[in-house]
C-alpha cells in the first residue's frame, strides 16, 4: 500500500499528437488503408451466383444454415477443419513477415492502425496539425474547443458507426439486413453487435491509440521471438548519428558531432510517441513515418538519407565499418523466413488439395440401439439406421443408396414395406441440405453372429460422386 504523500503507481498517459509527414511510407500507408478499408466495408455488397438455390452474397457467414461462403467456396460444419487452416495460415504468415520485415503488419495493416490513423487525420483536418492540437489541448473550455470537440467526436462516432454496421453484414444478406436495419425489425443482436463495435471502435481508436499497441496488444512481446539480426526492422543508425548537436554546433566543431541534428521530427511524427533513436522497443510498429521524417531533413541539411532505415543488426554493422549492405532480396531469402514460408505453403497446398478432392455427397449412418434387432416370422434379421444424407451442390440431386459386404441384404424405408425391399434406395435431396432417412436393412437367415458392412450412395446425374461409410450388422 502506498503511503500517504508517496509518488503514483504509474505516470499520467502523455497526449501524443503526430506531425503529418510526406514520404514513400507515409503514401504507402495511404495505399493500404485505402484497400484494408474498401475491403472491409465493400465485400458485404460484392455478389456472387451460386444459382437459385444458394444465397448470392459473395462472402456470408451464415450462422442460420451453419454455411461458410467465399465467393466459389463454400463450407461446411463438418469442414471446418479448412477455416481452422485459414487461421493458422494467417499465425505462420504473420512469423514469416515479423521474422522478414519486423512489426510491419503492426505498422500498415492492423485494424488498430488503419483506424487510430484515419482518426488522426480527421484530427488534423478539424483541430490542425501537431502543434496547433497541442494548443487547443491546452487551451481553456470554452465555446470553440466545445465545438471543435463535439464536431470531431461526431464525425468519430459516424466513422465508428460504419464501421460496427459493416460487421453484421457479414452475417447475413447485406441488403436485406440494411432494411431491416433501418427499419427496426432486425434481431436485437444485430443491434447489440453494432452498438459494442460501435464503441469500442470509438474508445479504442478515438482516446487509447498507442495504450493498445503497447499495452493492451500481445504482440509486441511475442514479436520478440520472431526477431534476429537478421530481421529488416526500422533502425536508427546510432554510429552515424552520435553525437548530436545542432547545425551551428555542427559548423563551429567539424569532426564532432553527427549527422543527426537532433530536430526530434522522429519523435514528432510517430504515431506512438517514441523515440526510435533510443533503439528497438516495444512501442515501435514498425511504420516508417520516422523514415519520412529524417529522410526529409537530411535532404535539406545536405547529408545523405538513411540515418533511419529498414536495416538488419548485421548490415548496420557492416556498413558502420565500410560494408556494403547486402541486397534487400538475400536478406528476405534465408533460412529461417524459408522455414516459415514452406510451412505457410505447405499448409495451402494441402489446404487445395483437399478442396480439389473433397465430394460433394456425403453419407452418414447411425444404427437404432433400442431394438438393436428383430427376428422377422421367416427368420431373417432386421436392423434399422438412420441414414443422413447431405448434397453440398447447389441443386437438387438424385442419389442412389446401397450396401457392400452384406450378401443378400436389401432395403426400404420407414415409408414402405418389406415387400418393397430392393438392393438399393433412390431418393433426391434438395440442393444445399442434408435428407435424414430412417432405412430398414434385413439379411436371411443363417448369418454370422455380427457382420461388418458399408453404406454407400452415388449421384445418378452426369456428375456421379459418391461416398461410404462403415456400419456393423447385428444378429443374435
Amino acid at each position: 500500500m502506498l503511503m500517504a504523500g508517496a509518488g503514483a503507481l504509474y505516470e499520467k498517459r502523455k497526449g501524443v499528437y503526430p506531425k503529418a509527414v510526406d514520404g514513400f511510407y507515409r503514401r504507402l500507408k495511404w495505399a493500404v488503408m485505402a484497400v484494408t478499408l474498401a475491403v472491409y466495408w465493400g465485400t458485404p455488397w460484392l455478389r456472387w451466383d451460386r444459382g437459385p438455390y444458394a444465397p448470392d452474397q459473395a462472402v456470408l457467414v451464415d450462422l442460420a444454415h451453419r454455411r461458410f461462403y467465399m465467393f466459389a467456396l463454400e463450407i461446411w460444419p463438418h469442414e471446418f477443419y479448412y477455416v481452422a487452416g485459414l487461421l493458422v495460415m494467417a499465425g505462420v504468415g504473420l512469423f514469416l513477415v515479423t521474422s522478414a520485415v519486423g512489426r510491419a503488419w503492426c505498422g500498415y495493416a492492423c485494424p488498430q492502425t488503419v483506424w487510430t490513423d484515419l482518426y488522426q487525420h480527421v484530427e488534423r483536418f478539424i483541430d490542425g496539425d501537431r502543434n496547433a492540437q497541442m494548443r487547443l489541448a491546452k487551451a481553456p473550455w470554452g465555446v470553440a474547443k466545445i465545438g471543435r470537440r463535439l464536431f470531431k467526436w461526431a464525425v468519430w462516432l459516424a466513422i465508428a458507426f460504419i464501421t460496427g454496421g459493416a460487421w453484421i453484414f457479414y452475417f447475413a444478406d447485406a441488403p436485406t439486413l440494411q432494411a431491416q436495419f433501418w427499419s427496426g425489425t432486425a434481431a436485437p443482436v444485430a443491434y447489440a453487435t453494432v452498438a459494442v463495435l460501435t464503441a469500442t471502435t470509438f474508445v479504442l481508436g478515438g482516446f487509447m491509440r498507442e495504450q493498445v499497441c503497447i499495452y493492451m496488444c500481445p504482440w509486441p512481446r511475442i514479436q520478440t521471438a520472431m526477431l534476429d539480426e537478421k530481421s529488416l526492422i526500422v533502425t536508427y543508425k546510432e554510429w552515424r548519428g552520435e553525437k548530436r548537436g545542432s547545425l551551428k554546433k555542427a559548423e563551429a566543431h567539424p569532426g564532432t558531432f553527427g549527422d543527426c541534428i537532433d530536430c526530434n521530427q522522429c519523435v514528432a511524427v510517430c504515431p506512438t510517441g517514441i523515440d526510435i533513436r533510443e533503439g528497438p522497443q516495444i512501442g515501435c510498429i514498425t511504420c516508417a513515418l520516422c523514415i519520412d521524417a529524417c529522410d526529409k531533413v537530411m535532404a535539406q541539411v545536405g547529408r545523405p538519407r538513411g540515418l533511419i532505415d529498414y536495416c538488419t543488426q548485421e548490415d548496420a554493422e557492416a556498413e558502420q565499418k565500410g560494408r556494403a549492405p547486402r541486397p534487400v532480396l538475400k536478406t528476405l531469402l534465408r533460412p529461417r523466413t524459408m522455414a516459415y514460408f514452406a510451412v505457410w505453403a505447405g499448409i495451402g497446398a494441402a489446404m487445395l488439395f483437399a478442396l480439389g478432392a473433397r465430394t460433394r455427397i456425403d453419407i452418414s449412418a447411425q444404427q437404432d440401439r433400442n431394438p438393436i434387432f428383430v427376428r422377422l416370422s421367416d427368420g431373417a434379421i432386421r436392423n434399422a439406421y438412420t441414414v443422413k444424407l447431405r448434397n453440398m451442390e447447389t441443386r437438387p440431386r438424385a442419389m442412389e443408396i446401397g450396401v457392400e459386404g452384406l450378401k443378400g441384404a436389401a432395403l426400404w424405408t420407414d415409408a414402405g414395406s418389406r415387400e418393397a425391399a430392393r438392393a438399393t434406395l433412390r431418393t433426391t435431396v434438395p440442393a444445399d441440405s442434408v435428407a435424414k432417412l430412417r432405412v430398414f436393412l434385413v439379411q436371411p437367415a443363417g448369418g454370422t453372429a455380427r457382420q461388418d458392412f458399408r453404406f454407400t450412395v452415388r449421384g445418378l446425374d452426369s456428375e456421379g460422386g459418391g461416398d461410404s461409410e462403415p456400419a456393423r450388422f447385428e444378429r443374435p
